[in-house]
C-alpha cells in the first residue's frame, strides 16, 4: 500500500474543498443567512450525494481496468484533459466572489439536506470529475480495485465534509471576510488552476 499517494489524494482534496466553488458557496450562503446547522444540513446532503457517484465509478472504472490496458489509459488521458479543461475554465472567468443574503430563502432542514443530495446526485460533472480525479491515485495491488475506490470515496468525502463544515461553522467571519478581502479570490483563483494542471499531470503518468 503506496501512503504517499493518499497523503497526496488527501492534500489535493482539501485544497480543492476550500476553492470557492458552487457547493461550498451555496454552504457558506445557507450558513450566514439560516445559521450554521443549516448550512451542515446542506453539507450532508452533498457528501450523501458522493456516495452515489462513487459507486457508480467505483464498478464502472474497475471493470475497465480489469479488461484493458488501453482502456485504461484513455481513462486516465481524458481524466487529464478534463483537469486541464477545468483550470481553463478557472483561468478564463472572474475572481470575485459575489453574494447576497437577499438571494438566499430560508428553508428547512430537510429540505436543504434534500436540495444538497439532489444537486450533487443530478450534477454529472460530479462523476465525470470522480472519473478523471479518482484513477490515478490508486495506491495498493493487492486490495481490489472496487475497494480502493471506495477508501477514495470517503476519503474524500471525509476530507470535504470537514472543509465545508468548517466554512458552515465559521459562515459569518469567512463572509465579511471575503467582502473586505478582495484580492483572495485572485489567490484562489490561481491556486485551484495549479492544483488542477498538477493533479492532471499526476494522473497521466501514473502507472497502474
Amino acid at each position: 500500500m503506496n501512503y504517499e499517494i493518499l497523503y497526496t489524494f488527501v492534500i489535493a482534496t482539501s485544497i480543492l474543498a476550500f476553492s470557492p466553488g458552487p457547493d461550498n458557496i451555496f454552504v457558506l450562503m445557507q450558513s450566514v443567512v439560516n445559521g450554521k446547522k443549516y448550512g451542515l444540513a446542506v453539507v450532508a446532503g452533498l457528501m450523501s450525494g458522493c456516495l452515489v457517484h462513487t459507486t457508480l465509478v467505483a464498478f464502472g472504472i474497475s471493470v475497465i481496468i480489469k479488461q484493458s490496458e488501453i482502456l485504461f489509459f484513455a481513462i486516465k488521458l481524458f481524466g487529464a484533459l478534463y483537469l486541464f479543461f477545468l483550470a481553463y475554465k478557472v483561468f478564463v472567468n472572474t475572481a470575485e466572489i459575489q453574494f447576497t443574503e437577499n438571494d438566499t430563502p430560508k428553508r428547512s432542514l430537510w429540505s436543504l439536506f434534500r436540495q444538497g443530495f439532489v444537486m450533487n446526485v443530478l450534477n454529472p460533472k460530479v462523476s465525470i470529475f470522480f472519473l478523471a480525479f479518482f484513477p490515478g491515485f490508486l495506491f495498493s495491488k493487492a486490495m481490489s480495485s472496487v475497494r480502493q475506490f471506495y477508501v477514495l470515496g470517503f476519503l474524500f468525502i471525509l476530507v470535504s465534509f470537514i472543509a465545508f463544515g468548517l466554512i458552515a461553522i465559521l459562515a459569518g467571519s469567512i463572509s465579511e471576510y471575503l467582502k473586505k478581502k478582495s484580492k483572495i479570490g485572485v489567490v484562489l483563483k490561481w491556486l485551484q488552476i495549479v492544483v488542477f494542471i498538477g493533479i492532471g499531470i499526476f494522473i497521466l503518468f501514473a502507472k497502474k
